[in-house]
């Protein structure tokens, strides 16, 4: 049985092993005449709309923009197209709830990223989500 990979789901920290995951659903985006949608999760709480934003929220915005804008010129180079999307929350659990309400077809995430606590072989997210996730995981070291 094939896997469809239209739609493809990639975590996004600017980490290095993150940019490799990129590379590789661009390559099996290509493949399958699929796009892919990076997803940039901020460690916090959204902030309400009648709050101002705060220096650290900006902060994490600008990194997020600045990996979304490196991530499209990466697809874009390739031919594929490319989507971003930042969220809210924890990052195991936004991942995992956002590939399954927007019916993702794959999720490719890098082994390790830029958090403090790295496991053995895979950082904390990349465990969470291969074992939450309901739709295929693809860890790319």
């Amino acid at each position: 049985m094939a896997i469809s990979t239209k739609k493809i789901l990639v975590p996004l920290d600017g980490s290095a092993n993150s940019y490799r995951g990129l590379e590789v659903a661009i390559h099996l985006a290509r493949q399958s005449h699929g796009t892919v949608t990076g997803l940039y999760v901020v460690g916090t709480v959204k902030p309400q709309v009648s709050e101002p934003i705060t220096p650290l929220e900006k902060l994490f915005l600008e990194q997020a923009q600045k990996i979304m804008k490196k991530s499209k010129k990466m697809a874009a180079k390739k031919g594929i197209l490319f989507y971003d999307k930042i969220s809210y929350g924890d990052n195991g659990k936004r991942i995992v709830s956002i590939a399954d309400r927007e019916k993702f077809d794959l999720i490719v995430i890098g082994s390790r990223g830029l958090g403090a606590a790295k496991e053995v072989f895979l950082g904390s997210t990349s465990n969470y989500v291969l074992h939450k996730s309901k739709i295929p995981v693809l860890i790319v070291k």
